[in-house]
């Protein structure tokens, strides 16, 4: 049976009327991504003769590592302020700074980092008539419509009514309400233990992680060509019901 790898067993997509998406290394290959925007950034260094862009922008992940670890609330100001507070900057130049350089530069290079037939399970599972959702620590419109991809329900840890970093079950549990799925009819696609995995646990629902090796204990997938998606990508019989369009809604 396709699954039986899987350390909890082969996914019953039957049974999944949700699907929940991480955006950042989950949809496209981050590591690839970094590297093309670091590039950018050291000539944009060199340019102004200041490294002051890219202290800022390593404060701030930093920062927002901890304020996950720490699963704190109302962190739509106050990553913005502990970085500051670390860099000797105001938290309006922060906010402005990760806005240009985390959230509109790197917008062009998406497509050419998109993950290799993930367009293949989204298509799948809105042909099968699954909810499809993301949830992203970070704003993920602009990114899911460079990327080509489109959810019903699409949920930032900056949305006015979230405000919490995975894996703080908040947002996870705002999108549950939204889709009004229960957990056990939902499963998580992420692509790190710490958040997207423990998030889902923290429910009780079900989590696929994007990984190059086996995790103890941890469903993971290398790619989206991985026999866990094949009920979902597997061409449809003669006379299915073909795929409904793919709509991005806030």
């Amino acid at each position: 049976m396709v699954g039986d790898r899987l350390p909890n067993g082969p996914v019953n997509w039957e049974r999944v009327r949700l699907v929940v998406f991480d955006l950042d290394g989950t949809l496209y290959e981050q590591r690839r991504l970094r590297a093309r925007m670091l590039l950018r950034l050291l000539a944009d260094a060199a340019r102004t003769r200041s490294l002051d862009t890219l202290r800022i922008l390593r404060a701030f992940r930093d920062c927002r590592e901890e304020l996950g670890d720490a699963l704190a609330t109302g962190v739509t100001a106050r990553q913005y302020e502990l970085t500051a507070e670390r860099c000797g900057r105001s938290p309006e130049t922060v906010r402005k700074t990760v806005e240009e350089w985390m959230e509109r530069r790197p917008l062009d290079l998406l497509p050419g980092c998109r993950c290799r037939d993930v367009e293949r399970v989204f298509a799948g599972l809105a042909a099968q008539g699954k909810t499809l959702a993301v949830l992203s620590d970070y704003p993920a419109l602009e990114k899911l419509k460079v990327l080509g991809l489109g959810a019903d329900i699409v949920v930032s840890a900056m949305d006015s009514e979230v405000g919490v970093l995975k894996p703080h079950p908040a947002g996870l549990a705002h999108v549950l309400g939204r889709a009004q799925v229960p957990a056990e009819a939902a499963i998580m696609i992420g692509d790190r233990v710490e958040r997207d995995w423990a998030v889902a646990q923290s429910h009780g629902m079900r989590a696929l992680i994007r990984s190059a090796r086996p995790i103890a204990g941890v469903d993971t997938f290398r790619g989206y060509d991985d026999e866990v998606f094949w009920p979902v990508t597997e061409p449809k019989p003669v006379g299915a019901p073909a795929p409904r369009s793919l709509t991005t809604s806030s």
